[in-house]
């Protein structure tokens, strides 16, 4: 019997109990919660990553901007490793799934109008008017605007999902393509396998790109209302 290829998408059960949040912990056994006053090479790394990526975020934002870098560094991890532990066997990949995606976009995308609409609303209102816009095509071009800015959070989430989803179901048709050839075609088996090899390779630098490009989407959003 053939396995759909779509339920990967589906959380592991143990005793009919779903492994997704026990998945999600598993960064935590990589951190030692003992008090030390040196730490570790793990630790290290990671106060490198989060300074790395506090100083980038702070290089692109205003001051008032700045004050949304823990809550965007948070959103970056939280993304990559969901995106690298998916990639794990008998793992859930929660970023594939749109309900969590759209469930990220939405509330940070509307956080960013308001803070625009309350901190500077008439920039924020100006956005919605290209400058030198012909007279008589103003009322069109605000509703293209209007119609723009309702679809950045969609964007967002669907971009995440569609590249996290195309790259899982590529894996699994080139892995089954590798099993059937396996007894037969030993050669293309080989081929198959290397193929497969050089996919999980890409999708690593997927799911690292895709955690950058959702971040960095919510900050150029960021910059233009703060």
């Amino acid at each position: 019997m053939t396995m759909n290829m779509f339920e990967q998408f589906m959380s592991p059960e143990l005793m009919m109990i779903q492994t997704a949040l026990l998945t999600m912990l598993i960064p935590l056994l990589l951190i030692h919660h003992k008090p030390k006053l040196l730490g570790n090479r793990m630790t290290t790394a990671i106060t490198w990553l989060l300074k790395t990526i506090m100083l980038n975020m702070t290089n692109q934002l205003s001051p008032d901007g700045q004050k949304w870098c823990k809550i965007l560094t948070s959103l970056l991890i939280i993304i990559l490793l969901s995106n690298l532990l998916g990639l794990l066997p008998y793992t859930f990949t929660s970023t594939s799934q749109l309900s969590m995606n759209m469930a990220m976009a939405v509330p940070l995308w509307m956080a960013t109008i308001i803070t625009g609409m309350v901190k500077k609303p008439s920039i924020t209102l100006a956005h919605m008017l290209p400058e030198g816009s012909p007279t008589p095509l103003i009322p069109f071009m605000i509703i293209i605007e209007t119609i723009s800015l309702l679809m950045r959070p969609l964007a967002l989430g669907v971009r995440l999902t569609a590249n996290i989803t195309a790259g899982h179901l590529l894996m699994t048709m080139v892995s089954t393509a590798t099993l059937n050839f396996i007894n037969t075609y030993v050669t293309l088996s080989i081929m198959t396998l290397l193929l497969l090899f050089l996919l999980s390779i890409l999708e690593l630098a997927v799911a690292c790109i895709q955690a950058y490009v959702f971040v960095l989407l919510v900050i150029l959003y960021l910059q233009e209302n703060t």
